[in-house]
């Protein structure tokens, strides 16, 4: 059994996710007026393959909703992907760029 954890770390300004005590993965973010972008997720090669973007982004986006003071920019491929397959987290996406994601 793999132990996975997850956090968010402020310094850095990046969600991360951790196993076996191990930094596996890594969502980093800017802060700006009422948002949050999100402009690069990773995931080390050793660890690809496991699910563990799939619980980082998750955690990273449940994380924002409970927080409830900023709506999601996703200019990462990786989280703008993830909300897509998973629409009940087209909420938190920022109004314009909701909008320019219905036009692309």
């Amino acid at each position: 059994m793999v132990d996975v954890d997850v956090r968010v770390n402020p310094d850095e300004r990046r969600y991360e996710v951790w196993s076996d005590g191990e930094l596996a993965g890594i969502a980093e973010f800017r802060l700006a007026p009422g948002r949050i972008i999100f402009f690069h997720t990773e995931v080390e090669p050793q660890f690809r393959g496991k699910g563990l973007a799939q619980v980082l982004i998750r955690y990273a986006l449940d994380d924002v909703r409970a927080d409830g003071t900023r709506a999601v920019v996703p200019r990462c491929v990786m989280v703008r992907g993830w909300i897509d397959r998973h629409p009940d987290y087209q909420d938190l996406v920022a109004t314009a760029e909701a909008e320019e994601h219905l036009k692309a």
